[in-house]
């Protein structure tokens, strides 16, 4: 079994503002002011639709994005002021996250071994004992009953053994057309670059979630939550986190494209999954960011975890909502270290024209 002690520092995976009950301090342990927090892999272990085989270099599955002129950002989170003017040029973008059957295509190719899978490194969880440091992933595990919304590890477990092809442990199995998940970074850069593509930048992934809208909505479909009263992204119904009335029909993922498309062809830039950006994450940046097709700062830096790289994320996923997280609105921003996954983070690429 492997030993997990309460955190004495957490790091945010994904941020999305909280707006129901306010984030404090609590038992010495950090908490982030801005939402959904997801423990970091090193926290747990300090002190005691598609299926078409991928085919590398290839554009199918993707659509054009036509590029432009727009306003980026949102004057309703702190790390997403100011509004600033962006252009970014024409590019591809997956029209869906990658997907389990994609990436399986890549590790039978590559035998490439994910981080979540990957023996852990003694050195890097000074005084913890190597036989407790089993490769695993962090699990949303829902409660049974209502708890309070400061300490996230009340609903998110280390789960020895979870990784993309056992998503809540050894004994589960993915399905193909799911988004493939507890990818970190890295596992996502490597699949880009084996498939001839690369990670959205921010502006990219924004301008694209966006569809063209020059207007100020407030999600990227519109002003309504459910349009005609259907429910258009995957995100948590219900009474977060011990309850998910299921009112799409999922708890949790859904497969891919199982939500309308946007006005350009894309699929779940709203829900389902966090998706990894290739931008360094700072709160600041947008004050210093340039016009034309800004790629981020040029390191990281997060004040509620100074020592850890970490980068941007962008969408939302499965666990947001109204009365927790918020983060999957209009020119909001989340954020992950670099190592560390969950079964609700995934990825899709783009393709420079």
């Amino acid at each position: 079994m492997i030993r997990i002690s309460l955190l004495v520092s957490l790091v945010v995976l994904a941020s999305c503002q909280e707006k129901k009950q306010p984030v404090t301090e609590q038992a010495n342990i950090p908490v982030c002011e801005t939402g959904e927090a997801i423990p970091s892999r090193a926290a747990y272990f300090q002190t005691d639709s598609s299926s078409a085989e991928v085919k590398p270099g290839s554009t199918r599955g993707m659509v054009t994005i036509p590029g432009g002129d727009f306003t980026m950002g949102s004057n309703e989170f702190e790390d997403t002021k100011p509004l600033h003017p962006v252009h970014v040029d024409a590019f591809l973008m997956d029209e869906h996250e990658v997907t389990n059957a994609e990436f399986a295509e890549f590790v039978k190719a590559t035998s490439y071994v994910t981080v979540a899978e990957r023996s852990l490194n003694p050195a890097d969880f000074p005084g913890v004992p190597a036989a407790d440091l089993v490769p695993g992933s962090a699990v949303f595990t829902p409660p049974s009953r209502p708890v309070s919304l400061e300490n996230p590890l009340r609903w998110w477990t280390y789960v020895p053994g979870a990784n993309w092809k056992h998503p809540k442990g050894p004994n589960s199995s993915y399905k193909p057309s799911d988004p493939v998940i507890h990818v970190s970074y890295e596992d996502a850069a490597a699949y880009a670059q084996w498939a001839g593509k690369r990670l959205p930048t921010e502006a990219e992934w924004e301008f694209a979630a966006r569809g063209g809208n020059t207007t100020s909505t407030v999600y990227y479909w519109g002003n309504d939550l459910k349009p005609k009263g259907q429910w258009v992204a995957n995100i948590h119904q219900g009474h977060f986190p011990d309850h998910n009335a299921q009112e799409d029909g999922f708890a949790e993922l859904a497969p891919v494209k199982t939500y309308p498309a946007n006005a350009y062809g894309l699929y779940d830039m709203e829900g389902n999954v966090w998706e990894w950006c290739s931008d360094f994450y700072r709160p600041d940046y947008y004050a210093q960011s340039t016009k034309d097709n800004p790629k981020g700062p040029q390191d990281s830096y997060d004040p509620q975890e100074p020592g850890a790289v970490k980068r941007v994320q962008r969408g939302g996923s499965f666990l947001c909502s109204d009365q927790y997280c918020i983060r999957y609105k209009t020119g909001s921003r989340g954020k992950g270290e670099v190592s560390s996954g969950s079964n609700n983070l995934g990825f899709r690429c783009v393709k420079s024209l």
